[in-house]
């Protein structure tokens, strides 16, 4: 198991120092879903919800919530990215919204937390631009599907 490096020799929370570290290319993909009514599909397809196109808000709030990581997450550093990408899958079986986020820096630490963040606010987004037609949506499976660069080397979530 690897040695746990955000906490210092007293045991309390600590941001790790990456001042010695190499910039590498870092890129993350995160995924997750917000799962909705048959209407509540069809709302978001037509554009007919009073606060306008879901997913283009959505897409916007989860582009600033990967700029502003550093500032919700305690101990994630400040990262100059150099993109970002959201795309939306909208699915029948079960109705949902498939929301993805790309994102890619050449920096000294990872942006997995980046791509985390940005799915995280889209979905809560959708919810929050939904909820006058449907209260019990669910957002679920927010999870990191790859990352690569850096120390640790490539991940690859299982299929």
């Amino acid at each position: 198991m690897p040695e746990l490096t955000h906490f210092n020799e007293q045991g309390r929370a600590r941001m790790v120092d990456v001042t010695e570290k190499a910039a590498t290319c870092r890129r993350a993909v995160a995924a997750g879903e917000i799962h909705v009514s048959r209407p509540t599909m069809e709302h978001i397809k037509k554009g007919t919800l009073k606060k306008g196109d879901v997913l283009a808000v959505a897409q916007v709030a989860g582009i600033q919530a990967a700029k502003h990581t550093w500032e919700l997450i305690p101990m994630c550093h400040p990262l100059p990215l150099t993109g970002i990408d959201i795309t939306f899958s909208l699915l029948e079986d079960p109705c949902a919204v498939e929301i993805r986020a790309a994102v890619t820096c050449t920096g000294v630490t990872g942006v997995e937390m980046e791509a985390l963040t940005a799915v995280s606010a889209a979905a809560l987004t959708v919810y929050d631009m939904c909820k006058a037609v449907q209260k019990d949506m669910n957002i679920t499976n927010i999870r990191l599907l790859e990352k690569s660069g850096g120390k640790s080397g490539d991940y690859q979530a299982e299929a």
